[in-house]
């Protein structure tokens, strides 16, 4: 295209001129970026801080010298790589098994016409209200029973049913056009031959964003591997390092360490997958609301 056409069509490759609302919204995330990397930021400088010079006044970011001790303290004080690999097979297995039981719960709630189906789904719908503090006490005791205490299923299977996730996934699946369904449902194909070849695949992007959003969240989760689990063999990360800094007293550098080690991993899967998390949400249809 010559530079005159590209000119016709308004398209001179200069930067648009900032207005008064850009203006605005640029200082906004400026300062939400400020508020979520300060206080990282801070974690790291002080678990290179000696541990002395942690709660010295006034505040200094760095310290007299740039030490790891902290780390390396945490490191021998745990079994940091066990733990490490309870939490990655936990959330792994957990978003496989969240992933897939929800978006078959979700598309047939989308999907199909059955008994019962408005009613079923407004539990559903009320599962996202109960806070999941209110639920422990009867799944602990279910857990007892089935004798799964102190095992990774034990962890896995109260986390499996995620009524958020089944509300987003039904969203989306309601976009799908029928029109492709239909096409597969003359050609032969079943509902469920539908269901893994061609709406699995369409959902791709929101299937994406559900399973980073399971992974962060089991990962993080602290209190329900903490009551399920009384073997340090079998705890996850955020409750074996807890467990070692109640064993040495409050130890900033070290709980800072703690804070930096538990949350890299974390750091490192939104970094790769952030175009996923922001193409699923934008697919889901729940952006605007």
């Amino acid at each position: 295209m010559s530079t005159a056409a590209v000119r016709r069509n308004g398209d001179t490759g200069r930067r648009p001129r900032p207005t008064p609302g850009r203006t605005a919204l640029l200082v906004v995330a400026l300062g939400l970026v400020v508020v979520w990397v300060l206080p990282l930021a801070w974690a790291v400088a002080t678990s290179l801080k000696p541990e002395g010079e942690t709660t010295r006044t006034p505040l200094e970011w760095i310290g007299s010298t740039v030490t790891f001790d902290a780390y390396r303290q945490v490191w021998q004080s745990g079994d940091l790589g066990r733990w490490m690999f309870n939490s990655a097979y936990i959330s792994l297995v957990t978003t496989v098994l969240t992933v897939v039981l929800c978006a078959m719960a979700a598309y047939g709630f989308a999907r199909t016409d059955f008994r019962g189906k408005k009613v079923l789904y407004g539990l559903v719908l009320a599962g996202i209200m109960v806070p999941p503090q209110v639920l422990i006490a009867p799944l602990f005791a279910e857990m007892v029973a089935l004798g799964l205490v102190d095992t990774y299923w034990g962890v896995i299977l109260p986390q499996v049913a995620v009524p958020a996730m089944v509300f987003i996934l039904v969203k989306f699946f309601e976009g799908v056009p029928r029109e492709l369904e239909e096409a597969a449902f003359v050609d032969g194909a079943g509902r469920w031959r539908v269901f893994w070849t061609i709406v699995m695949p369409l959902s791709r992007p929101v299937l994406a964003a559900v399973a980073i959003f399971t992974f962060i969240s089991t990962w993080n989760n602290f209190l329900w591997p903490f009551l399920v689990t009384t073997d340090p063999a079998g705890m996850t990360l955020p409750v074996g390092l807890v467990n070692v800094q109640s064993s040495y007293g409050v130890r900033y550098a070290q709980m800072m360490a703690s804070v930096v080690i538990a949350g890299l991993p974390l750091l490192v899967v939104f970094a790769l997958f952030q175009r996923q998390i922001v193409r699923g949400i934008a697919h889901t249809g729940l952006a605007g609301q």
